[in-house]
């Protein structure tokens, strides 16, 4: 017995990194699972490893951040598998600048749109889908330390991803307060090993930098652990929050990012 049997999970962002790592994680414990994602290729690839360990998965092509295709996928999911009942808004993007003066609103509105938008997007168009399944339901939104607190050259990061912070907060209290049952949380993570950081767009005029930050430098001088986090890290706290084992939470927070947020150490060689 699976702690996800007979639920059914969307996963955005499903692709690749965190997404896919939840994706494969939730099928592991029997949930079925539809992974979308603008990446065909690693969605397909994705499928294709979770049939192969005995899950069961389908890959949906979708932009976020386009509303007319939200409810296609809802309908595709409920056509396929009759239900919903977990959601983990995954996608994002991250966008470094070496100041706010540096920003262009293009890569500003870039970034708020699939990181803001597409998780109002798959909020506002999930509920009601739960609520015909009639078992409540979980929400897990993907934010970041970086809601948490502040990080020069990622002002616009932290923007998006403080919204989905207390985003995540007021939909936990609409819906308990509807007495759906639908429970909404918000995962913090930390340095994370992911391909998100070869996609920081790289200029040295505007960042500073010649090439994209190394994950792992940062995490060894940044992180108490003194490691970077792996995708199944966040995994693994996705699974709790969309399992029975969180039925008494909504509205909370989740940080998993090797003490970060808990303070500073000295480094022993």
């Amino acid at each position: 017995m699976g702690q996800l049997d007979n639920r059914v999970a969307i996963v955005t962002g499903g692709a690749s990194g965190i997404g896919a790592a939840c994706a494969e994680t939730l099928a592991r414990e029997g949930a079925r699972v539809v992974a979308t994602d603008i990446d065909d290729a690693g969605g397909r690839d994705l499928v294709a490893r979770i049939r192969a360990a005995g899950g069961e998965a389908l890959f949906l092509h979708q932009d976020v951040t386009d509303e007319a295709r939200w409810p296609e996928i809802i309908a595709e999911t409920e056509a396929k598998y009759g239900r919903l009942d977990i959601m983990v808004a995954n996608a994002g993007i991250g966008v470094s600048a070496r100041t706010i003066v540096d920003m262009t609103m293009a890569d500003w509105r870039r970034q708020t749109a699939i990181n803001i938008d597409g998780v109002f997007l798959s909020v506002k168009h999930c509920i009601p889908a739960m609520r015909r399944a009639g078992n409540g339901g979980s929400i897990v939104m993907i934010s970041s330390v970086a809601g948490l607190r502040g990080s020069p050259t990622l002002a616009g990061y932290s923007a998006t991803k403080g919204a989905v912070r207390l985003f995540a907060k007021s939909i936990a209290m609409e819906c308990a307060g509807a007495g759906d049952g639908i429970r909404v949380n918000s995962v913090h993570p930390g340095i994370i090993d992911t391909p998100i950081w070869g996609k920081i767009p790289v200029n040295a005029q505007a960042t500073g930098r010649n090439a994209p930050p190394d994950p792992h430098e940062l995490a060894r001088t940044g992180a108490p652990l003194g490691r970077a986090g792996t995708p199944y890290d966040i995994a693994n706290g996705v699974l709790f929050l969309a399992s029975d084992a969180s039925s008494y939470m909504t509205g909370a927070e989740l940080v998993i990012d090797g003490g970060i947020t808990a303070g500073t150490v000295a480094r022993r060689i």
